[in-house]
């Protein structure tokens, strides 16, 4: 049994496009680097800072306890302790008589740790305190001989001030990064961006004339051996398409003069044998012509494609000469596309011909989902065996089962439909159909 990858799932969150996964390239050290100096900021500075501002005002504290109890409560005492707040910038008053009454509560724990170190320190015994927020001072009461004493100590003695403009040049940091790292990947993944709409455009049959290299050196490259194989693909087709015209020319004459003097002799059994060979020696010659053509010459052009599978459906019944109700059409309106029209049409008419040769009934659907057309034809013919499906697109070749010599044809009507469909970057596939014969479903990216 194979273990799970333990990244596996990490990657399905990663973005699939160049953009993201560059960014994540750029913006993880980034934030990881931020993430160490903080957590050392914290961790190391942070902390000693606080326990060092804790202890010294601890030390303030426990010689204000000291100063408390070593003088009698006279005027003496009140001048020192009112010369005491004054220098440390404390609020001070003693309430006579009082204690404190447990829990004793502690808002800060550094200066809780810290004033239970200093007064055994100094005192040589803990002392019974308590300290709470009040405004913007921390208030410390501590139980002393003769009641209570309490001060208001100043936050920011307690408390790091600068943290949080700290905190805000990070993430302000990160912002400013971000947005730079953003702006030139933006300009850097473009290009690329572009040139595979380019080649996604080229491989669905449709021009991209405006297309120029830019970017990156190696962009560029990639870029210009595109132009380079697109402009070789299309020098090969035309000029296979010119040769293969002048053939055409060349056979169609003598079959003309063949047919001409074949009129001339008038009608009888032999002469209208002779007539079917040559008619039919013309249909094979047309669509070795068409299949190796490719219909290459044909430009792009947006087009309805219900309009297309109508004057399909309507010229292969024509062609086999079959009753208007053997062919179903249920096309969904409006769905238009950028197709070499006359090429898509030979697509379906092929299909939709095969279908009346070896079916009763025909059925021809248009659908569009969100990423792809679908043009599904369906008979209630013999089928195809899912293991010679493949087989039945091979040229020049004929399936013996259900599909057979006499029935006539070329063998390339599947190979020609395959071809134009994968011409123009999507597939025809064959499965079995609702109707008990054979689907043929040609997919076309949108």
């Amino acid at each position: 049994m194979l273990r799970p990858h333990p990244f596996r799932s990490l990657k399905r969150l990663l973005p699939r496009g160049l953009f993201g996964r560059s960014l994540i390239i750029i913006v993880a050290p980034m934030v990881l680097l931020q993430g160490i100096v903080t957590y050392i900021f914290f961790e190391r500075h942070y902390d000693v800072m606080l326990g060092r501002m804790g202890r010294g005002a601890a030390a303030d504290v426990v010689f204000l306890t000291n100063l408390e109890e070593r003088y009698s409560p006279r005027a003496e005492r009140e001048g020192l302790l009112a010369m005491a707040a004054r220098s440390l910038g404390f609020e001070i008053s003693v309430l006579p008589g009082q204690r404190l009454e447990r829990p004793y509560l502690h808002v800060s724990a550094n200066l809780k740790d810290a004033l239970t170190a200093t007064f055994e320190r100094q005192l040589g015994q803990r002392r019974p305190f308590t300290s709470r927020y009040v405004g913007s001072s921390v208030e410390v009461t501590v139980q002393v001989r003769e009641g209570l004493l309490r001060m208001k100590i100043p936050r920011q003695r307690l408390v790091a001030s600068n943290v949080d403009v700290f905190i805000l040049w990070m993430v302000g940091s990160a912002i400013v990064l971000l947005g730079v790292a953003i702006v030139f990947l933006r300009n850097q993944v473009r290009p690329i961006e572009r040139l595979a709409r380019a080649a996604e455009s080229f491989g669905k049959g449709r021009a991209v004339p405006d297309f120029k290299p830019y970017g990156a050196s190696e962009v560029r490259r990639a870029a210009q051996a595109f132009i380079t194989m697109r402009e070789r693909i299309e020098r090969y087709v035309t000029q296979r398409t010119e040769m293969l015209a002048g053939i055409s020319h060349d056979l169609k004459t003598p079959l003309t003069r063949l047919k001409l003097e074949l009129a001339m002799m008038g009608s009888g059994t032999e002469v209208r044998a002779l007539q079917d060979d040559i008619a039919e020696m013309e249909h094979m010659l047309n669509e070795y012509l068409d299949f190796a053509r490719g219909e290459g010459g044909e430009e792009s052009q947006e087009s309805d494609l219900a309009e297309i599978i109508s004057d399909a459906a309507a010229a292969a019944t024509k062609a086999r000469r079959a009753e208007a109700g053997r062919v179903s059409l249920a096309a969904q309106p409006g769905i238009r596309l950028s197709v070499r029209r006359h090429a898509l049409k030979r697509c379906a008419t092929n299909l939709i011909d095969n279908a009346l040769k070896y079916g009763n009934r025909v059925g021809v659907s248009l659908s569009r989902s969100d990423q792809l057309v679908e043009i599904a034809v369906d008979d209630d013919g013999p089928g195809i065996p899912e293991q010679r499906r493949e087989e039945a697109f091979r040229p020049f070749h004929r399936l013996d089962e259900g599909r057979n010599l006499q029935a006539g044809g070329s063998g390339l009507g599947l190979a020609i439909a395959r071809d134009i469909a994968r011409a123009h970057g999507g597939d025809l596939i064959l499965s079995r159909s609702e109707l008990g014969g054979l689907q043929a479903l040609v997919r076309l990216p949108v």
